[in-house]
């Protein structure tokens, strides 16, 4: 009998979390710990009218994804949103370096995607030169990636600006971390009025946080 409890908590700490998966974590706490107790961190909260990207969305995904094999999402919205507001204000895209902001001519968008080995970040790089096809796609083949735990480090740092979508579990408010050396990050969290989900398509609330 206490062979077996002695097997079965052998197995059950095997399958906690391989070594691997605690450097990722275990770096990527540090460097949001970094960011808390450095970033002088300011939170903006603003409420953005989502009638026409949902009008978008509801009147095209079938076609899209006949044409391009993936569904059409929300994300490529909010991305392609984010990069015209970074291009009008460049200094969000820049990153720290040292005592300098350096300002980048290309846009890596930063994603924060829940998977089935935690929370991760996917960088899209150049995505200013993608359009909406183009990023559904990179985000799903990243997304698998990352699920399969094929991602390497270097793969998921880099990134000029991060995006988060809250609501896609529920979440009406939180506070986001910066992800060091980036100046901001982006979350979206769904709005609700009472019980209702329908509010959501109308409305969602973007917040900013910044340093």
């Amino acid at each position: 009998m206490g062979s077996k409890r002695c097997r079965g908590l052998e197995l059950h700490v095997q399958g906690v979390m391989p070594p691997e998966q605690k450097r990722l974590r275990k770096r990527v706490a540090t460097r949001l710990k970094d960011a808390q107790n450095t970033f002088a961190l300011l939170t903006t909260f603003n409420e953005v009218d989502m009638t026409n990207l949902m009008k978008l969305r509801a009147d095209y995904k079938d076609v899209f994804v006949d044409e391009h094999g993936v569904k059409l999402g929300l994300m490529s919205g909010f991305i392609k949103a984010a990069m015209s507001a970074l291009q009008h204000q460049p200094i969000v895209n820049g990153v720290i370096d040292g005592d300098d902001i350096i300002y980048r001519h290309y846009i890596d968008i930063s994603i924060a995607v829940g998977t089935s080995k935690g929370l991760v970040v996917l960088v899209l790089r150049n995505a200013n030169g993608m359009n909406f096809a183009e990023i559904e796609k990179e985000i799903n083949n990243l997304a698998k990636k990352a699920n399969d735990g094929t991602m390497s480090i270097d793969e998921m740092d880099g990134g000029t600006f991060t995006i988060s979508n809250g609501g896609v579990y529920g979440s009406l408010l939180s506070t986001p971390i910066i992800n060091p050396p980036q100046l901001a990050i982006l979350l979206f969290v769904l709005a609700r009025c009472g019980n209702s989900i329908t509010i959501w398509k109308l409305a969602k609330f973007g917040k900013f946080t910044f340093d």
